[in-house]
Protein backbone atom coordinates (compact mmCIF):
# COMPACT_ATOMS: atom_id res chain seq x y z
CA UNK A 1 0.00 0.00 0.00
CA UNK A 2 1.29 3.60 -1.03
CA UNK A 3 0.02 6.94 0.31
CA UNK A 4 -1.75 9.12 -1.94
CA UNK A 5 -0.92 12.91 -2.71
CA UNK A 6 -2.87 14.10 0.31
CA UNK A 7 -0.98 11.92 3.17
CA UNK A 8 -3.59 9.25 3.32
CA UNK A 9 -3.26 5.54 2.26
CA UNK A 10 -4.73 4.46 -0.77
CA UNK A 11 -4.98 0.72 -1.09
CA UNK A 12 -6.03 1.24 -5.00
CA UNK A 13 -2.31 2.00 -5.87
CA UNK A 14 0.90 0.10 -5.02
CA UNK A 15 3.90 1.34 -3.99
CA UNK A 16 5.56 2.73 -7.53
CA UNK A 17 7.55 0.36 -10.24
CA UNK A 18 10.74 1.49 -10.66
CA UNK A 19 10.48 4.03 -13.79
CA UNK A 20 12.07 2.33 -17.14
CA UNK A 21 12.48 3.98 -20.57
CA UNK A 22 9.03 4.90 -22.12
CA UNK A 23 7.49 6.48 -25.57
CA UNK A 24 6.24 9.74 -25.67
CA UNK A 25 4.12 10.16 -29.04
CA UNK A 26 3.33 13.43 -29.72
CA UNK A 27 5.88 16.05 -28.93
CA UNK A 28 3.56 19.54 -29.44
CA UNK A 29 3.60 22.07 -26.66
CA UNK A 30 2.93 19.83 -23.60
CA UNK A 31 4.02 16.57 -25.20
CA UNK A 32 7.71 17.74 -25.51
CA UNK A 33 8.08 19.65 -22.25
CA UNK A 34 6.67 16.53 -20.97
CA UNK A 35 9.17 14.18 -22.54
CA UNK A 36 12.15 17.08 -21.18
CA UNK A 37 10.86 16.58 -17.41
CA UNK A 38 10.57 12.68 -17.98
CA UNK A 39 14.37 13.52 -19.18
CA UNK A 40 15.60 15.66 -16.15
CA UNK A 41 14.00 12.98 -13.93
CA UNK A 42 16.60 10.21 -14.77
CA UNK A 43 14.04 8.23 -16.97
CA UNK A 44 14.81 7.82 -20.81
CA UNK A 45 12.23 8.69 -23.15
CA UNK A 46 11.71 7.90 -27.15
CA UNK A 47 10.24 11.08 -28.15
CA UNK A 48 7.71 10.15 -31.53
CA UNK A 49 6.82 12.77 -33.87
CA UNK A 50 6.09 12.56 -37.58
CA UNK A 51 7.05 16.68 -38.26
CA UNK A 52 10.61 17.36 -38.39
CA UNK A 53 10.51 20.73 -36.44
CA UNK A 54 8.87 18.29 -32.93
CA UNK A 55 11.98 16.43 -33.83
CA UNK A 56 14.65 18.79 -34.27
CA UNK A 57 13.35 20.95 -31.29
CA UNK A 58 14.39 17.74 -28.61
CA UNK A 59 17.01 16.36 -31.16
CA UNK A 60 20.33 16.22 -28.61
CA UNK A 61 18.56 16.53 -25.20
CA UNK A 62 19.70 14.27 -23.03
CA UNK A 63 17.91 10.82 -22.33
CA UNK A 64 15.71 11.79 -25.27
CA UNK A 65 15.66 10.04 -28.68
CA UNK A 66 13.36 11.21 -31.31
CA UNK A 67 11.95 9.23 -33.95
CA UNK A 68 9.55 9.61 -37.16
CA UNK A 69 7.90 6.52 -36.38
CA UNK A 70 6.14 5.10 -33.65
CA UNK A 71 7.20 1.64 -34.49
CA UNK A 72 10.47 2.15 -34.43
CA UNK A 73 10.21 3.39 -30.84
CA UNK A 74 8.22 0.16 -29.76
CA UNK A 75 11.31 -1.35 -31.09
CA UNK A 76 13.66 -0.03 -29.10
CA UNK A 77 11.65 -0.32 -25.78
CA UNK A 78 12.64 -2.93 -23.23
CA UNK A 79 9.55 -5.31 -22.12
CA UNK A 80 7.51 -4.60 -20.79
CA UNK A 81 6.66 -1.46 -22.40
CA UNK A 82 5.23 1.79 -21.89
CA UNK A 83 4.01 3.90 -24.14
CA UNK A 84 2.41 7.42 -23.28
CA UNK A 85 0.13 9.22 -25.89
CA UNK A 86 -0.46 13.18 -25.81
CA UNK A 87 -2.53 13.37 -29.22
CA UNK A 88 -5.60 15.22 -30.25
CA UNK A 89 -8.57 13.40 -29.45
CA UNK A 90 -10.35 11.40 -32.43
CA UNK A 91 -8.64 10.44 -36.15
CA UNK A 92 -4.98 10.65 -34.45
CA UNK A 93 -5.52 8.74 -31.13
CA UNK A 94 -7.34 6.05 -32.50
CA UNK A 95 -4.88 5.68 -35.06
CA UNK A 96 -2.13 5.41 -32.90
CA UNK A 97 -3.72 3.35 -30.21
CA UNK A 98 -4.91 0.90 -33.51
CA UNK A 99 -1.16 0.29 -34.19
CA UNK A 100 -0.27 0.20 -30.62
CA UNK A 101 -3.23 -2.90 -30.35
CA UNK A 102 -1.04 -4.46 -33.55
CA UNK A 103 2.17 -4.51 -32.36
CA UNK A 104 2.23 -4.30 -28.47
CA UNK A 105 2.65 -7.42 -26.42
CA UNK A 106 0.54 -9.10 -23.56
CA UNK A 107 1.86 -6.83 -20.33
CA UNK A 108 2.64 -3.96 -22.06
CA UNK A 109 1.18 -0.24 -21.24
CA UNK A 110 -0.28 2.41 -23.18
CA UNK A 111 -1.17 5.97 -21.12
CA UNK A 112 -3.46 7.98 -22.80
CA UNK A 113 -3.07 11.61 -21.62
CA UNK A 114 -5.10 13.63 -24.37
CA UNK A 115 -8.23 15.11 -23.66
CA UNK A 116 -10.08 12.00 -24.70
CA UNK A 117 -13.88 11.11 -23.76
CA UNK A 118 -14.21 9.11 -20.37
CA UNK A 119 -16.40 6.78 -22.37
CA UNK A 120 -13.83 6.06 -25.00
CA UNK A 121 -11.08 5.52 -22.25
CA UNK A 122 -13.40 2.98 -20.86
CA UNK A 123 -13.82 1.46 -24.11
CA UNK A 124 -10.39 1.08 -24.95
CA UNK A 125 -9.62 -0.53 -21.55
CA UNK A 126 -11.60 -3.23 -22.48
CA UNK A 127 -10.26 -3.41 -25.61
CA UNK A 128 -7.01 -3.64 -24.28
CA UNK A 129 -7.43 -6.20 -21.23
CA UNK A 130 -8.82 -8.48 -24.10
CA UNK A 131 -5.61 -8.65 -25.34
CA UNK A 132 -3.42 -8.75 -22.11
CA UNK A 133 -2.66 -5.46 -22.43
CA UNK A 134 -2.71 -2.68 -19.99
CA UNK A 135 -4.27 1.04 -20.63
CA UNK A 136 -4.20 3.84 -18.34
CA UNK A 137 -6.46 7.29 -18.55
CA UNK A 138 -4.46 10.30 -17.59
CA UNK A 139 -5.66 13.76 -17.59
CA UNK A 140 -2.91 16.54 -17.38
CA UNK A 141 -3.27 19.92 -16.55
CA UNK A 142 -0.62 22.36 -16.43
CA UNK A 143 -0.01 23.95 -20.03
CA UNK A 144 3.10 25.55 -21.10
CA UNK A 145 4.35 26.17 -17.39
CA UNK A 146 4.57 22.66 -16.82
CA UNK A 147 7.98 22.11 -17.55
CA UNK A 148 8.84 24.09 -14.92
CA UNK A 149 5.92 23.99 -12.39
CA UNK A 150 5.19 20.04 -12.70
CA UNK A 151 1.69 19.00 -13.82
CA UNK A 152 -1.27 17.83 -12.52
CA UNK A 153 -2.13 14.26 -12.95
CA UNK A 154 -5.84 12.83 -12.56
CA UNK A 155 -5.35 8.67 -13.70
CA UNK A 156 -7.39 5.53 -14.23
CA UNK A 157 -5.83 2.15 -14.57
CA UNK A 158 -6.18 -0.89 -12.48
CA UNK A 159 -4.42 -2.22 -9.88
CA UNK A 160 -1.98 -3.82 -11.89
CA UNK A 161 -0.42 -0.96 -14.17
CA UNK A 162 -1.36 2.06 -11.26
CA UNK A 163 2.08 1.40 -9.84
CA UNK A 164 3.94 1.74 -13.65
CA UNK A 165 1.57 5.04 -14.13
CA UNK A 166 2.82 6.57 -10.43
CA UNK A 167 6.64 6.04 -10.91
CA UNK A 168 6.12 8.83 -14.01
CA UNK A 169 3.60 10.79 -12.03
CA UNK A 170 6.48 11.36 -9.43
CA UNK A 171 9.10 12.53 -12.26
CA UNK A 172 6.00 14.90 -13.79
CA UNK A 173 3.68 16.18 -10.80
CA UNK A 174 4.40 18.67 -8.20
CA UNK A 175 4.08 17.20 -4.30
CA UNK A 176 0.35 16.53 -4.16
CA UNK A 177 0.09 16.59 -7.64
CA UNK A 178 -0.95 13.73 -8.90
CA UNK A 179 -3.81 11.25 -8.09
CA UNK A 180 -4.93 7.66 -9.21
CA UNK A 181 -8.41 8.15 -9.36
CA UNK A 182 -9.54 4.86 -9.79
CA UNK A 183 -10.60 2.19 -12.26
CA UNK A 184 -9.89 3.27 -16.44
CA UNK A 185 -11.83 6.24 -17.38
CA UNK A 186 -11.88 8.15 -13.67
CA UNK A 187 -8.89 9.93 -14.97
CA UNK A 188 -10.58 11.47 -18.14
CA UNK A 189 -13.67 12.06 -16.80
CA UNK A 190 -12.33 13.95 -13.35
CA UNK A 191 -10.22 16.08 -16.04
CA UNK A 192 -13.28 16.51 -17.99
CA UNK A 193 -15.33 18.10 -14.68
CA UNK A 194 -11.73 20.20 -14.15
CA UNK A 195 -11.89 21.53 -17.78
CA UNK A 196 -15.55 22.36 -17.13
CA UNK A 197 -15.29 24.55 -13.83
CA UNK A 198 -12.00 26.00 -15.79
CA UNK A 199 -14.76 27.01 -18.43
CA UNK A 200 -16.68 28.70 -15.47
CA UNK A 201 -13.89 30.82 -13.59
CA UNK A 202 -12.51 31.86 -16.83
CA UNK A 203 -16.06 33.22 -18.04
CA UNK A 204 -16.59 35.19 -14.48
CA UNK A 205 -12.98 36.82 -15.17
CA UNK A 206 -13.39 37.94 -18.35
CA UNK A 207 -16.98 39.32 -17.80
CA UNK A 208 -15.87 40.97 -14.61
CA UNK A 209 -12.86 42.84 -16.49
CA UNK A 210 -15.10 44.15 -19.06
CA UNK A 211 -17.66 45.52 -16.91
CA UNK A 212 -14.52 47.38 -15.28
CA UNK A 213 -13.54 48.24 -18.99
CA UNK A 214 -17.31 49.76 -19.27
CA UNK A 215 -17.30 51.54 -16.38
CA UNK A 216 -16.93 55.49 -16.29
CA UNK A 217 -14.33 55.71 -13.57
CA UNK A 218 -11.46 55.01 -16.11
CA UNK A 219 -10.17 52.11 -14.01
CA UNK A 220 -7.13 50.49 -15.38
CA UNK A 221 -7.78 46.80 -16.16
CA UNK A 222 -3.87 45.49 -14.84
CA UNK A 223 -4.31 48.08 -11.88
CA UNK A 224 -7.44 46.04 -10.76
CA UNK A 225 -5.99 42.90 -11.25
CA UNK A 226 -2.77 43.11 -9.67
CA UNK A 227 -4.49 44.50 -6.67
CA UNK A 228 -6.90 40.92 -6.82
CA UNK A 229 -3.94 39.06 -6.87
CA UNK A 230 -2.95 40.08 -3.14
CA UNK A 231 -5.17 38.73 -0.54
CA UNK A 232 -8.50 39.26 -2.42
CA UNK A 233 -10.43 35.91 -1.86
CA UNK A 234 -10.60 35.52 -5.92
CA UNK A 235 -6.37 35.43 -6.44
CA UNK A 236 -5.91 32.17 -8.29
CA UNK A 237 -3.37 31.20 -10.83
CA UNK A 238 -5.71 32.26 -13.50
CA UNK A 239 -5.91 35.92 -12.40
CA UNK A 240 -2.06 36.18 -12.59
CA UNK A 241 -2.20 34.89 -16.14
CA UNK A 242 -5.05 37.21 -16.45
CA UNK A 243 -2.97 40.20 -15.17
CA UNK A 244 0.27 38.84 -16.77
CA UNK A 245 -2.26 39.77 -20.22
CA UNK A 246 -3.44 42.94 -19.56
CA UNK A 247 0.10 44.51 -18.50
CA UNK A 248 1.67 43.55 -21.77
CA UNK A 249 0.40 47.03 -23.86
CA UNK A 250 -2.45 46.83 -26.64
CA UNK A 251 -2.77 42.94 -25.80
CA UNK A 252 -6.56 43.11 -25.68
CA UNK A 253 -6.77 44.91 -29.34
CA UNK A 254 -4.44 42.57 -30.61
CA UNK A 255 -6.66 39.40 -30.86
CA UNK A 256 -10.05 38.61 -32.37
CA UNK A 257 -13.11 37.88 -29.99
CA UNK A 258 -12.99 34.72 -31.18
CA UNK A 259 -13.19 31.64 -28.09
CA UNK A 260 -12.32 28.20 -29.27
CA UNK A 261 -13.77 25.34 -27.01
CA UNK A 262 -12.08 21.79 -26.13
CA UNK A 263 -14.44 18.67 -26.26
CA UNK A 264 -14.65 18.60 -22.34
CA UNK A 265 -16.61 21.31 -22.21
CA UNK A 266 -18.92 19.82 -24.04
CA UNK A 267 -18.61 16.61 -22.31
CA UNK A 268 -18.95 18.35 -19.12
CA UNK A 269 -22.28 20.02 -20.12
CA UNK A 270 -23.21 16.24 -21.29
CA UNK A 271 -23.09 14.87 -18.24
CA UNK A 272 -24.83 16.99 -16.30
CA UNK A 273 -27.76 16.61 -18.61
CA UNK A 274 -27.46 12.62 -18.61
CA UNK A 275 -27.08 13.30 -14.28
CA UNK A 276 -30.01 15.75 -14.25
CA UNK A 277 -27.94 18.52 -11.83
CA UNK A 278 -27.79 21.62 -12.62
CA UNK A 279 -24.52 23.26 -13.97
CA UNK A 280 -26.06 26.60 -15.24
CA UNK A 281 -22.66 28.58 -15.08
CA UNK A 282 -19.98 25.95 -16.84
CA UNK A 283 -23.08 25.84 -19.70
CA UNK A 284 -23.58 29.00 -19.93
CA UNK A 285 -19.90 29.21 -20.03
CA UNK A 286 -19.92 26.99 -23.19
CA UNK A 287 -22.56 28.92 -24.96
CA UNK A 288 -20.61 31.74 -24.52
CA UNK A 289 -17.62 30.36 -26.36
CA UNK A 290 -20.23 29.58 -29.18
CA UNK A 291 -21.34 33.16 -29.65
CA UNK A 292 -17.62 33.88 -30.18
CA UNK A 293 -17.16 31.85 -32.96
CA UNK A 294 -20.03 33.33 -34.97
CA UNK A 295 -22.32 30.43 -34.10
CA UNK A 296 -24.91 32.85 -32.76
CA UNK A 297 -25.17 35.11 -36.16
CA UNK A 298 -28.49 33.33 -38.00
CA UNK A 299 -30.45 33.58 -34.49
CA UNK A 300 -29.32 37.44 -33.86
CA UNK A 301 -30.31 38.61 -37.48
CA UNK A 302 -33.53 36.67 -36.66
CA UNK A 303 -34.24 38.65 -33.69
CA UNK A 304 -33.32 42.13 -35.64
CA UNK A 305 -35.64 40.62 -38.66
CA UNK A 306 -38.40 40.13 -35.91
CA UNK A 307 -38.08 43.29 -34.16
CA UNK A 308 -38.38 45.05 -37.83
CA UNK A 309 -41.46 42.75 -38.75
CA UNK A 310 -43.48 43.53 -35.12
CA UNK A 311 -42.01 46.77 -34.16
CA UNK A 312 -40.74 48.46 -37.54
CA UNK A 313 -37.62 48.86 -35.96
CA UNK A 314 -34.61 49.64 -38.20
CA UNK A 315 -32.43 46.65 -38.85
CA UNK A 316 -28.42 47.40 -39.75
CA UNK A 317 -27.63 45.88 -43.19
CA UNK A 318 -24.18 43.54 -43.36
Amino acid sequence: MSTDPNGAPDARTPAPAPAGPLAMVGLGRMGANMARRLARGGITVHGVDPGADARAALQGTARIIVHAELEAAIAELPAPRTVWLMLPAGAPSESALDTLLARLAPGDLVIDGGNADHRDSRRRAEVFAARGLHFADCGVSGGVWGLENGYCLMFGADAAAAPRVVALARALAPDRGWLHCGAPGAGHFVKMIHNGIEYGAMQAYAEGFALIEGSEYGLDLAQVGELWRHGSVIRSWLLDLTVAALAEPGALDAVQPFVADSGEGRWTVEEAVRQGRPAPVIALALMSRFDSQGRADTANRLLALMRKGFGGHPVKPK
